[in-house]
């Protein structure tokens, strides 16, 4: 019998991660690279494994992800909502777990457009009475 792979997609700012999970040993791998190797600071590398280590199945599962779009910070949001959400899809009984992480909730914060007549999205040019 083939292994049972889960996909679950997350999304952060412009990143769109596609994540596929399945049992095995720990491996992360991030468009073809090892995690470590595409994510060059520890911190967003932390970040990336939280959902795994608030669950106890950083060594139970092995992680394949494509992400696209967006930067670094943006990208690793992204794998850590996909992370979140096909374990969900696999077991069911980690739900409050991740709900109480904050893990299951996309971050809705985007790039504000800019706006017509002015130099940015907020700034306004200098007044000027005469």
């Amino acid at each position: 019998m083939a292994k049972e792979i889960f996909h679950a997609v997350g999304r952060r700012k412009s990143s769109v991660a596609r994540v596929y999970l399945s049992e095995g040993s720990g491996k992360i791998i991030v468009n073809g690279r090892d995690l470590k190797e595409y994510v060059k600071r520890d911190s967003l590398a932390i970040m990336v494994r939280q959902p795994l280590e608030v669950t106890n199945t950083l060594q139970k599962y092995d992680i394949k992800a494509t992400v696209r779009g967006g930067g670094v910070s943006g990208q690793a949001g992204a794998i850590k909502l996909g992370i979140a959400r096909a374990i969900l899809l696999h077991d069911e009984s980690y739900k409050k777990i991740l709900k109480a992480g904050g893990f299951l909730t996309r971050d809705p914060r985007e790039k504000e457009r800019k706006k017509y007549g002015q130099p940015g999205r907020r700034k306004k040019f200098q007044f000027s009475k005469r």
